[in-house]
This record gives structure tokens, C-alpha cells and sequence, in this order.
């Protein structure tokens, strides 16, 4: 098994396959998609945008720098709590705060661009973990940008959006509604994120948290917890 990547992973259980883990839950951005931060940052270039001035931005909204971490509009937002065109302003303004002017009008369609580009690798992973019997499920925090849908019914046995279903990760509640609609307990599953964060947060409700750095070691890492072989050729 490839080295845990985050430590909060737990140790990988070791007993009879009933005891294994038998679903997989995924993020989408940054897992079945380009990188996340390549994205941004290749937006940030086309529109002349310091990438420094947008890291500020947020910084305003969340982490330890946070004006008021009680109000923040990325939150509100994944949950659906705020229409896009509210925070395409809030956001625009803050940027030309420190120094980066920007068009606030379609300003997340132009940013998510970059997400387009599916990463068929990890689609194809999915896709095998499925075929060999394991529950699968997305588990996505959106800005409100859209999807593409097409054909997820054949590889997903329940898709989450946070902002569709008013909760967000790494809110405890939002992993337990996905695993409800898969229905499997928390030990039963393997979540598969980005983001250490949302990894510690599905570690704590009682999940195998995976955090996910490229297909080959996210492959290596679910082959040793399932004990399966999700290669192409398996």
C-alpha cells in the first residue's frame, strides 16, 4: 500500500472482506477534474488578476484572518445560501481592494473554466470500483457552477451538491446524508478528496479518508483498502 498521505487517515482494516469497506465517495473538482489551483491560476493570468490579490481576498472570508469567520460568503455560497450574482459583486469588490479589477458578471463561469477538463483517468476508476460491486457516490461543494451530468447515473449510485442540499463539507452532516442515500455506515465507506480538511471531517464521522495528490497513489491507496485491483486491465 502506498504511504498514507494525510495523517489522519485511519489504519486500514485488516480482518475479513465483510469488514472491508464497500462504498467510495468522491469529491469532483480537483479529483475527477484538473487541479483546482491550476484553474484558478490560469484564470487569474488570462483576466491580468494577481493570483496574490484573490489568495487575500479570501483570506478576508475564511482562515485565521477572517473579518468575521460567522459571515462568510464562500460558505453561504456552497450551501446555496447566496445567488451567484451576489457573490460574483462581493467577490469582484474585494478584489479591486487590493488591487486586481475584474468584470463581476459571469466572473465564477469564467473562473470554473478550468474544470472542465474531466480527468478520465479517475472517471475510468470510478467506473471499474463500481463494476466490481462497490456503492459509489460525488460528494461535491459547489460555487454554484454547473455539472456535467451526462452519464453520471451509470457511475454514481447517489450524487451530493452542497449547494442542492443547503450543507457543506467539511460539515459533519453532509457526509452522513451521502452515505444515508448509499446506505452504508460511516466505516463502511472510503472518501476520496483534495482537500485535507474535508478528509479529516470524513475521518472524524468514521469514514477512510484518502487524500488524493494523482491517480497513482489514489489507486494504490483504494486497491490496499478494498483489496481490489483497479487497474485498466483488471
Amino acid at each position: 500500500m502506498a504511504a498514507p498521505t494525510d495523517s489522519t487517515q485511519p489504519a486500514r482494516a485488516q480482518g475479513s472482506a465483510s469488514e472491508r469497506p464497500i462504498g467510495l465517495v468522491v469529491d469532483w473538482g480537483g479529483v475527477l477534474t484538473a487541479g483546482i489551483a491550476d484553474a484558478f491560476t490560469d484564470w487569474a493570468a488570462a483576466e491580468g488578476i494577481d493570483y496574490g490579490h484573490y489568495l487575500a481576498a479570501l483570506r478576508t472570508w475564511i482562515g485565521p484572518d477572517a473579518v468575521d469567520p460567522a459571515v462568510n460568503p464562500v460558505h453561504a455560497l456552497e450551501r446555496g445560501e447566496l445567488e451567484v450574482p451576489e457573490f460574483e459583486q462581493r467577490l469582484a469588490a474585494a478584489l479591486s481592494e487590493h488591487g486586481s479589477t475584474v468584470r463581476a458578471e459571469g466572473l465564477l463561469g469564467r473562473m470554473f473554466a478550468g474544470l472542465e477538463l474531466v480527468e478520465e483517468s479517475m472517471i475510468g476508476l470510478v467506473r471499474r470500483a463500481k463494476a466490481q460491486g462497490l456503492r459509489t457516490a460525488l460528494l461535491s461543494n459547489s460555487w454554484g457552477n454547473d455539472y456535467p451530468r451526462e452519464g453520471w447515473d451509470t457511475i454514481f449510485d447517489a450524487v451530493v451538491i452542497s449547494g442542492e442540499v443547503g450543507m457543506r463539507k467539511p460539515e459533519h452532516r453532509i457526509y452522513q446524508h451521502t452515505l444515508a442515500l448509499i446506505d452504508l455506515d460511516p466505516a463502511q465507506a472510503v472518501m476520496v478528496d483534495d482537500l485535507s480538511p474535508n478528509i479529516r471531517a470524513a475521518v472524524e464521522v468514521g469514514m477512510v479518508g484518502v487524500l488524493h495528490e494523482s491517480y497513482d497513489q489514489t489507486r494504490l491507496e483504494l486497491e490496499a483498502v478494498f483489496e481490489l485491483d483497479l487497474g485498466p486491465d483488471a
